[in-house]
């Protein structure tokens, strides 16, 4: 059984950084398909960064430049470092994984939808 558990999230004005971070239980995600994704109550999951099993990072239009995707595999753990955040980064987080996917790319559009997911973590951007 793998267990994913976002931490990290909160309340900062724009402009401000947070660091949130995905912690997996139950399996070795070195080289597993990882992904952040995020959603607002009334729309659609949508992906914010990918990570393919070759470390190779993909990122939404929205984010690319200001959030960066990385893992460190020794802590088995997922990290999203934003930047420079925006109110209409406001969203639940969630931490997706799995162990075989098609590619960063893909995986970020959730073709398929991933299996493993995490519970979420709020941030909240004022301006």
């Amino acid at each position: 059984q793998v267990n994913l558990v976002e931490s990290g999230g909160g309340s900062v004005q724009a402009g401000g950084s947070l660091k949130l971070s995905c912690a997996a239980s139950g399996a070795v995600i070195g080289q597993w398909c990882m992904a952040w994704f995020r959603q607002v109550p009334g729309q659609a999951r949508e992906g914010v960064a990918s990570l393919g099993s070759d470390d190779k990072a993909v990122y939404s239009e929205a984010v690319k430049g200001r959030f960066t995707i990385s893992r460190d595999k020794a802590k088995n753990t997922l990290y999203l470092q934003m930047s420079n955040l925006k109110s209409e980064d406001t969203g639940m987080y969630y931490c997706a994984a799995e162990d075989l996917c098609w590619g960063p790319t893909t995986f970020l559009q959730q073709k398929p939808e991933p299996e493993h997911w995490g519970p979420g973590t709020q941030v909240t951007i004022s301006s």
